[in-house]
């Protein structure tokens, strides 16, 4: 039996003993009887809205796995036609910092306490501290060598 099903059944036998719903206890299992119905109401809708969202979920995961095998198919066509892992030599020694080529444009890059992550080059290296765009604080730089 559904909770529709007993409540409606419940109803019934409220109905069916002629309860007086002029006293006190009437009243209250008139008032308890109308509760349970209302509250069968409620969980059939909520029961359908889960079963209807639970379709279009599964109709969301066909389509990203559709997107998925799709990216996957693009990818692998894409390591088919070049091979790029001959371009970095392993041996190679590199500076700290990014180097766009000219020695002059070495680029640092620090991460705030506040989460910005904020480039700068060698001036304000030089300088030993810069305040943070975004908090204000104030970072601090050192070029010497801790040992």
């Amino acid at each position: 039996m559904t909770i529709s099903e007993k409540s409606a059944y419940l109803k019934g036998l409220m109905d069916g003993l002629s309860l007086n719903t002029e006293t006190d206890e009437g009243k209250m299992i008139a008032a308890i009887v109308d509760l349970l119905g209302d509250m069968a109401k409620r969980i059939t809708d909520i029961e359908e809205t889960t079963i209807a969202i639970s379709d279009e979920l599964d109709e969301i995961e066909e389509d990203l796995d559709a997107i998925e095998d799709y990216i996957l198919d693009e990818e692998e066509d894409f390591d088919d036609e070049e091979d790029f892992s001959d371009e970095w030599d392993e041996d190679e020694d590199f500076e700290e910092g990014f180097d766009f080529g000219d020695e002059e444009t070495t680029i640092y890059e620090v991460e705030c306490a506040c989460g910005e992550i904020i480039n700068f080059g060698e001036d304000v290296l030089e300088q030993g501290s810069m305040i943070c765009p975004n908090c204000g604080e104030t970072l601090e730089f050192s070029t010497e060598d801790d040992e």
